[in-house]
């Protein structure tokens, strides 16, 4: 392969977190493992392998493609270890059989390194009778609590905590219960939580009406919508939780919404997936394409991202033939749709280093821009990938392009697929990038605002125990070798932005992007109740897939905090 000049690594942390996190065996720096992981995934290829090896080594030079961190933890190394970094597990069966199987399988896929998603709304509410036994059911957040239990024993060893999503939809007769679930403090510590809201439960809040709870086809009791969602509201604005995911929203966008229906997502939210459904992630550095930061002759090279994308795209496939599998039915699933999650991270970074305010119509303009040029790359890229490997098997060309995503894709685009077909069903996923965006020397998270210039995080050792690292954003540390004072005039932390900036640019995004985002709205200790709990309901009006609103400081001890005024993460999976 190639030779490369030993990258320096852009921080402190970002060795650390290669140590802790990435390197295999006895790797002497990041240029190896790139090596073992770009030489895995071109073994793949049907031919020219060294060609592909010498092509994804180059994307991974200089942090620019950051994939997905099991990718980099595992590619290469000959471990039962899935590459993938989260399953939605298969629908739940209400029995015991069923649960304790599926408790089983989700164990399985824990162990082998995935996050898990779960759509609870099956199982049968607290205090009904079992059919055959006649036992009285226990309802699905004690389940919930078996599950949180199992993930703390399979994962308890590892610096990479067990993460875990559980969902129930908004007309199940336990929803109060689920609602309420996280209330106090350490309870259900592996999951994150999030109310399917529908269509028709938003009607009723909006005109004020009864709203009856349901199991199988028998209605339980009824209670006023607006009740409902004021418990809701009331819960995320006290503990970060529940978050809410539009499902209705989500199936009707979905590219695969004429074959298959989605009920859950994975632990952060980005990618929406059918029973068995698998994440296949990779992040775009914005901040890596960057010319003359912090001047007036600030520049971004779209073109080079776009040649990224390009290649990314076909990296990202050939995992999906990489990968270890921990089921053979999510593999069967990954393989079937070929689904994949580009994003970016850094994009709070590349707007300061332009000297963009994130709550503004430039700054959203150029983040339409970039994820414009990316979705177009990297179309074009599955369907020429289509036309050398094959369209992914669930493909059927008029239902496809006449779904409400494809529909607004360009129009030559549009022709393309339908003389060559495509490869993958689904390409973009804006991802929370938590590790590998520490890898990258901390730049900003996704499309997150930065949390502060200055920040403690507390990293999980091996042992259990925490690590409190001090790190310096990004932006901040580039700002500052140029002896030129604190922070850059567009600096802003996430805290000092209101909900609707957040919410605007996660919309703004949320139109580029066919997966969906992991986004979580960070607001101020102080905000007011009344003012928080529009917040739900303006991300419905601006056409998100999904919503997570955390009030600073909700939840006790949290994984960010400011050394400098700013803002904090909401979750323990950040």
């Amino acid at each position: 392969m190639m030779s490369l000049p030993p990258p320096v690594f852009p921080a402190p942390v970002s060795e650390d977190i290669w140590r802790r996190k990435y390197r295999f065996g006895n790797e002497a720096g990041i240029d190896e493992t790139w090596r073992r992981v770009a030489r895995a995934v071109a073994s793949v290829e049907a031919k020219d392998q060294p060609f592909w090896a010498e092509k994804f080594l180059g994307l991974l030079a200089d942090f620019r493609f950051l994939p997905g961190g099991r990718i980099l933890a595992n590619a290469g190394t000959e471990r039962s270890a899935t590459l993938l970094n989260c399953f939605v597990m298969g629908a739940l069966d209400d029995s015991i059989d069923g649960l304790f199987t599926a408790l089983r399988e989700s164990a399985i896929t824990l162990q082998a390194g995935g996050g898990i998603g779960l759509d609870f709304s099956p199982v049968r509410p607290a205090g009904a009778a079992a059919v055959r036994t006649g036992n009285i059911a226990s309802g699905p957040v004690s389940f919930m609590r078996l599950w949180d239990a199992m993930c703390e024993t399979m994962t308890a060893d590892r610096a990479r905590r067990g993460a875990m999503m559980a969902v129930l939809r908004c007309d199940h007769p336990d929803i109060e219960a689920f609602i309420d679930s996280k209330t106090a403090a350490g309870v259900l510590s592996h999951f994150n939580l999030s109310v399917l809201v529908t269509d028709e439960f938003i009607r009723a809040v909006d005109a004020d009406d009864a709203w009856p709870l349901v199991f199988g086809e028998q209605v339980i009791r009824t209670l006023k919508a607006r009740d409902l969602w004021d418990r809701m509201l009331r819960a995320a604005y006290g503990s970060g939780e529940p978050g809410v995911l539009f499902i209705d929203r989500i199936n009707r966008e979905s590219n695969l919404g004429y074959i298959e229906t989605i009920h859950a997502c994975n632990p952060c939210g980005e990618v929406p997936l059918p029973p068995y459904g698998a994440c296949d992630l990779g992040s775009i550095n914005l901040a890596r394409f960057i010319s003359h930061p912090f001047s007036d002759k600030a520049g971004f090279d779209f073109e080079s991202v776009a040649s990224t994308v390009h290649l990314a795209v076909r990296f990202l496939d050939n995992v999906l033939d990489l990968s270890h599998f921990p089921l053979m039915a999510q593999a069967e699933q990954a393989r079937s749709a070929r689904r994949i999650g580009l994003g970016i991270t850094g994009l709070a970074d590349a707007l300061i280093m332009l000297g963009l305010d994130y709550d503004s119509n430039a700054g959203r303009e150029f983040t339409a821009r970039v994820l414009g040029t990316m979705r177009n790359a990297a179309y074009q890229s599955s369907v020429e990938l289509a036309e050398e490997k094959g369209s992914f098997p669930l493909f059927e060309v008029d239902a496809f392009l006449d779904r409400p995503f494809t529909h607004r894709l360009p129009e030559g685009i549009r022709a393309l697929i339908r003389r060559k077909g495509i490869r993958n069903s689904h390409l973009l996923a804006i991802a929370p990038t938590g590790s590998i965006s520490l890898l990258a020397g901390n730049v900003s998270a996704g499309i997150e605002p930065v949390y502060a210039a200055s920040v403690n995080r507390r990293v999980k050792r091996l042992d259990g125990g925490d690590d409190i690292m001090e790190l310096e954003d990004f932006s901040v540390q580039a700002w500052r070798k140029g002896a030129r004072g604190s922070v850059p005039p567009a600096f802003v932390t996430a805290s000092q932005l209101s909900a609707e900036a957040h919410l605007a640019m996660q919309a703004t995004a949320q139109g580029f992007v066919d997966n969906a985002i992991s986004k979580t709205i960070n607001v101020d200790a102080s905000l007011p109740y009344d003012d928080f709990r529009q917040v739900y309901r303006r991300a419905c009006d601006l056409g998100l897939k999904g919503c997570t609103v955390y009030r600073q400081g909700s939840r006790g001890e949290d994984v960010l905090t400011p050394v400098a005024a700013g803002s904090i993460c909401n979750s323990d999976t950040c």
